[in-house]
């Protein structure tokens, strides 16, 4: 799958093709309508289907102190929207020249201009251009002049509510791993490269695989149930991990510490891709580390019952 980014050249093969258009951070059940009318239009008419992505997102350009809040990151994006059928990743490159492009200029320059488009699929709510002064009638209208066709696919519900990236989050903020994967129809995943840290695990019998949390969102601390993906192997791993800032410990460091279950290998430098399942209870600080081991222990059994 290509991996195309707004500011080079777009491969001829590519020139026409039909392009899902949106942020698609989460890229949930919603995200994956638009795609999917998107691939099923190029499908029918024997183009390429493109699915488009902002980065870096707009709210980061706008509000560059904003908390850390993505739910993927652009390689996690490339391999949903493979798997979705997609024969490109389109990644607009969201800086100062963008958030100056008025409507016109964004359909006139960059879609039709630059990309050749030959199709746009938008969610109904979707808005463009500087001050955000577009929507999906004025695209539509501009597509027009150039023979471009737009499409808007409506918001998808569950639970009497529209399914939502902030939706999502705000379920993860509150430890509802079994809300937000309903909504993403995958669980919350964080993937990153396995550093050393102080090594106390080990010295308590949990050694854990240290991910840093980068610009994900920061879901509730605490201990959960996960699983994991080694991306190099593919294999599957099982276990409970700590999330948050290790308040047993000094300094504070926030940390997706993993301990998995079965496991003795050497984890260190590789990437792996950890997956929230479930809650298990908030982060606490104990009075003494045997404390701390025996509600480890309590916490590793249920994540095993969690899980099996």
């Amino acid at each position: 799958m290509r991996w195309l980014d707004h500011r080079a050249p777009v491969p001829e093969a590519l020139k026409g093709a039909i392009i899902a258009l949106g942020n698609f951070d989460g890229f949930h059940a919603g995200h994956q309508a638009v795609a999917g009318e998107a691939i099923r239009w190029a499908r029918a008419q024997e183009r390429p289907a493109m699915i488009a992505t902002f980065d870096p997102h707009p709210v980061c350009f706008f509000r560059p102190d904003v908390p850390p809040f993505r739910l993927t990151t652009l390689e996690q994006r490339r391999e949903l929207y493979l798997a979705a059928g997609a024969s490109a990743m389109l990644v607009l490159h969201f800086g100062a020249e963008m958030a100056a492009m008025t409507p016109r200029q964004f359909v006139d320059d960059l879609l039709h201009g630059h990309l050749g488009a030959g199709g746009i699929v938008t969610g109904e709510d979707f808005t463009f251009g500087k001050g955000r002064a577009g929507n999906r009638e004025i695209l539509a209208e501009l597509a027009a002049a150039h023979g471009m066709q737009t499409r808007a696919v409506g918001a998808v519900e569950e639970g009497g509510a529209t399914i939502s990236s902030s939706r999502i989050r705000e379920a993860l903020r509150q430890g509802d791993c079994e809300t937000a994967t309903s909504l993403l129809t995958r669980p919350f995943a964080i993937r990153g490269i396995v550093e050393h840290g102080d090594k106390r695990g080990r010295t308590i019998g949990y050694p854990t695989a240290n991910l840093g949390l980068e610009s994900y969102l920061r879901p509730q601390y605490g201990i959960y149930a996960v699983t994991a993906r080694v991306l190099a192997t593919g294999e599957r791993l099982k276990g409970a991990a700590n999330l948050g800032i290790r308040p047993q410990f000094e300094p504070p460091k926030e940390l997706l510490e993993p301990y998995f279950f079965d496991f003795s290998g050497d984890l260190y430098g590789q990437e792996i891709e950890v997956e929230l399942r479930h809650f298990i209870r908030p982060e606490a600080k104990f009075d003494t580390l045997d404390a701390l081991t025996e509600q480890m222990e309590r916490d590793c059994d249920e994540a095993r019952r969690l899980l099996a």
